[in-house]
């Protein structure tokens, strides 16, 4: 662990940046600015009122309007977690983590408030559905980093998506609610890198978007990532064959150029979001 956060911010990028200088390495920018995603956690169960003060965490993040347009299902049934965690096999830690959450935006509270109050409900929009979305996913991120630092690790699942039909029918979620993201959270079982992210030259630009030198900023982040956390399988081989050189932006434009969740619009129609 370095000394300063100018130290850590060095390690996040894997290049020096400015900022940080002379600031300790310590408290929560610190734990934020190291968060990293958990995926194997020791099988110590979570003190109740633990777990009750991350929940608070995460209904304490921002919402639009003060809407709080989300639900939180907490799986605790081991039956049904594992029911869960069968649908993705590839990820072994969601049927077995100490904890699983459901993070689902929420329009049923809303359109229950209107019918209550006699008034229509016009918020089954495209722009209700992202203000939803936006709740939940602020939610989600307020409670990981609340775990984080208190020294547990967690990881988002968005895979939940792939099986929206089938988590939807496990966890009886009523018309205008659908699962975006899981969320497991236990202690850590051993300690997971700090994953490299793209230099603040690409991500943050001031007073106006300016894609100047992004492509030779990527480049160069191709190049330090693949030193440090080399990609151990391409993705899509079968397809877009063997590349001899493959770093993340090929990773990620790989995924880009295969649909996914095609059918997740028809789905999220039938749950109440006319997304018009």
């Amino acid at each position: 662990m370095g000394e300063t956060l100018h130290d850590l911010m060095r390690e996040r990028f894997g290049v020096a940046v400015p900022g940080g200088e002379g600031l300790p390495a310590e408290g929560a920018l610190a734990a934020i600015i190291q968060r990293r995603s958990m995926r194997r956690y020791r099988p110590d169960p979570l003190p109740g009122p633990l777990l009750g003060a991350l929940l608070t965490a995460a209904q304490s993040a921002g919402s639009k309007s003060d809407f709080q347009a989300y639900s939180i299902v907490h799986v605790a049934d081991r039956a049904q977690q594992q029911a869960i965690g069968a649908l993705m096999p590839e990820m072994p830690w969601v049927a077995t983590a100490p904890v699983l959450l459901v993070f689902c935006p929420d329009l049923s509270r809303g359109r229950d408030a209107c019918a209550r109050h006699g008034l229509p409900f016009a918020h089954d929009t495209l722009d209700g559905f992202i203000n939803t979305t936006v709740d939940a996913a602020l939610a989600l991120q307020t409670c990981a980093l609340a775990a984080e630092l208190t020294g547990l690790g967690s990881c988002a699942i968005s895979a939940v998506r792939d099986h929206a039909e089938r988590i939807t029918e496990l966890l009886a979620l009523p018309a205008g609610v659908y699962p975006l993201l899981g969320l497991t959270i236990g202690y850590p079982e051993v300690p997971w890198r700090v994953s490299m992210r793209l230099p603040p030259n690409v991500v943050v630009h001031r007073d106006a978007y300016d894609a100047c030198g992004e492509e030779a900023a990527i480049a160069a982040y191709d190049r330090r990532r693949q030193v440090r956390e080399p990609i151990q399988r391409q993705r899509a081989e079968d397809r877009f064959g063997h590349a001899p050189t493959y770093g993340w932006s090929l990773h990620i434009a790989r995924q880009y150029a295969i649909p996914e969740r095609a059918d997740f619009a028809a789905y999220l129609r039938r749950r109440g979001f006319s997304l018009a």
